[in-house]
């Protein structure tokens, strides 16, 4: 920290009672509340405006100086040449004081004003860790501070430096722990590169600033963020402060969030008192309105956790909202657990709050819908999934919230409106497989044993049954909980994906036929290679064998199914469409055995 000594005198002043006495001078003939100063321009004027009876002492107040006595000590050894140590935590309130005294070149030259304003300007603003202490200073004296600019140019000072790339310029960046060390036990640090014996400069990545600058207030704090800001400082380094700083100031967030990353990390034992809760309400809206808009550059986790800090603390609508929207816009970056916000409504019916998450789904969908531009009824489903980027993100987000419901409907007050209408937001095209939006709906019926068959039917009709893994097939087809009609669906179409699966095969095996013709007089090499094509045809007539078997039991399993539905009643027009593509298929399959 640098340093300036002012006076030449010796300690010459004794305290005697309330009294502080200077034992190098005449006795004194004006009594005020602490020594009589001749460099003061106001002094002067109390005294000469001083009217009193004779014989009376004059006594004058003086309550209002900024900095209280201990400014006023050091400005008085100043006025009688006692040496005096300036350095950053002292200037700004000495400062303040000889303003206020009118400590001007006016009445002696030399005087305090020009002493401590040069201090400022060529020392203070030109050290990083300087500044930081100033400004922590101008608390306690911050309307004065305000009006001699001293707030605003230790705010440009820090910012300047801020948005500097230390690395470059080789300037060693210290931490707060090493800053808030005495003025006497400190070595120095110049900003000029050079480093004191004992110091030990911080390496130079883009968080160096984040832990001396969290100790400030928060509208000190707020305008250094605007400044670097306005000093064209990257959005991810202004984000990763603010993150740093809302979990020194949350205890909330601090909780339930946990940074996964080196750059957010608090020191053990920097931790402050935990304001009241509606201070921490004006804090968290404050923060949510400086986060920089740009997508990606604050960690959805760390949105998520301010978004559950905010339910707890009755935030604003608008904050929670913000919140939710910046969540919505990076959706497919969220985790699992992390989306699983506890329900802290008036009305609590469900355990997590799934209307926030709807809500969030909802303006991911109205992001991502710009993004695609090609029609899915037009395009293959498959062929659109690999095919567009843009469905990257859709699908991680169909993925997420398929887990999401699988871990919510278990929930038995979980109404059967509120589970469609989540699973409905997700179009059919961004779920490559329906695995999981089924493996919901098993626990959603397994939670729920008193839902009718027409409430089963219409929440099966969530899923694409031709779109279930062979393992999902297995496990709905002996599903005792599923509707019958899905079971048939399931098996019809694994039926179907069998019946593909063996006309691939002979359309194999005829072109190998065909590729195989004979091609002049090598009768040689048509002789050694037809055993190897003869065991070749047996092995795919074993399989093909084995595959007809298999159809043949899925027709019969179709067949007996078919014929309870129509025990039960007159099926619905759609299932007449699925009668009569199971005739089709019954028809197409006794052409093929006839061919």
């Amino acid at each position: 920290m640098a340093t300036m000594k002012l006076g030449s005198k010796a300690e010459a002043f004794q305290l005697e009672g309330q009294t502080w006495r200077c034992l190098t001078e005449l006795p004194s003939d004006v009594v005020i509340e602490f020594p009589l100063l001749n460099r003061s321009g106001l002094l002067g004027k109390m005294i000469s405006e001083f009217r009193s009876e004779e014989g009376k002492d004059c006594v004058l107040q003086l309550h209002d100086i900024p900095g209280g006595a201990k400014a006023f000590e050091l400005v008085a050894k100043f006025c009688y040449d006692i040496k005096i140590e300036l350095h950053a935590l002292n200037v700004v309130s000495l400062r303040c004081a000889a303003e206020h005294l009118l400590m001007t070149e006016d009445y002696v030259g030399g005087n305090l004003i020009m002493h401590t304003e040069n201090f400022l300007v060529n020392e203070v603003f030109g050290s990083w860790k300087d500044s930081v202490k100033a400004l922590e200073a101008c608390e306690s004296v911050l309307p004065h501070a305000e009006e001699l600019h001293i707030v605003s140019r230790c705010i440009n000072s820090l910012a300047s430096k801020a948005c500097a790339d230390p690395g470059l310029l080789s300037w060693p960046m210290v931490g707060h722990s090493a800053t808030s060390k005495s003025p006497e036990g400190s070595s120095s640090i110049l900003w000029n590169g050079i480093v004191a014996v004992g110091e030990t400069p911080r390496s130079a990545i883009a968080d160096w600033w984040y832990e001396d600058v969290s100790f400030l207030s928060l509208p000190l704090f707020k305008r250094l963020i605007l400044a670097v800001e306005a000093n064209g400082m990257k959005p991810e380094s202004v984000a990763g402060a603010l993150m740093f700083y809302a979990k020194r100031f949350l205890p909330g967030l601090s909780r339930n969030l946990s940074f996964l990353d080196g750059t957010t990390r608090i020191p053990p034992g920097t931790s402050v008192s935990a304001p009241s809760e509606s201070d921490q309400r004006v804090f968290l809206e404050e923060i949510v309105d400086l986060l920089p808009m740009k997508k990606g550059v604050t960690s959805t986790k760390f949105l998520l956790g301010m978004l559950r800090t905010a339910m707890i603390l009755r935030a604003g609508p608008s904050c929670k909202e913000n919140l939710e929207r910046r969540i919505g816009t990076q959706l497919d970056e969220a985790a699992l657990e992390d989306i699983l916000i506890p329900n802290l409504g008036y009305s609590v019916e469900t355990l997590y709050d799934i209307d926030c998450v709807q809500r969030i789904v909802d303006h991911f969908m109205m992001m991502d819908q710009s993004s695609v531009a090609t029609s899915p009824a037009i395009v293959d489903d498959g062929q659109l999934a690999a095919s567009s980027p843009s469905l990257t993100p859709l699908t991680m987000v169909a993925k997420l919230v398929d887990g999401y419901l699988a871990e919510v409907a278990g929930d038995a007050n979980l109404k059967l409106p509120k589970f469609q209408s989540l699973a409905a937001v997700i179009p059919d095209y961004a779920r490559p497989l329906d695995d999981g939006i089924y493996r919901a709906i098993d626990i959603y019926l397994k939670s729920h044993p008193w839902l009718t068959e027409s409430d089963k039917e219409q929440l099966c009709r969530l899923m694409n049954c031709q779109k279930l893994s062979l393992e999902a097939c297995t496990h709905a087809a002996q599903n005792e909980r599923l509707p019958l009609r899905v079971v048939v669906q399931v098996l019809f179409f694994e039926q179907l994906r069998l019946r593909t699966s063996i006309a691939g095969w002979f359309f194999v095996s005829d072109n190998m036929e065909n590729s195989q013709a004979p091609h002049g007089n090598l009768m040689l090499q048509k002789n050694s290679s037809r055993a190897m094509r003869e065991d070749s045809n047996q092995e795919q007539e074993d399989d093909h064998h084995d595959m007809r078997l298999r159809v043949m039991e899925l027709e019969n399993e179709c067949l007996s199914m078919k014929q309870e539905i129509e025990k039960l009643g007159k099926p619905k027009s759609s299932w007449n469409i699925f009668s009569r593509k199971c005739s089709t298929g019954t028809k197409a399959r006794s052409v093929t055995n006839s061919k």
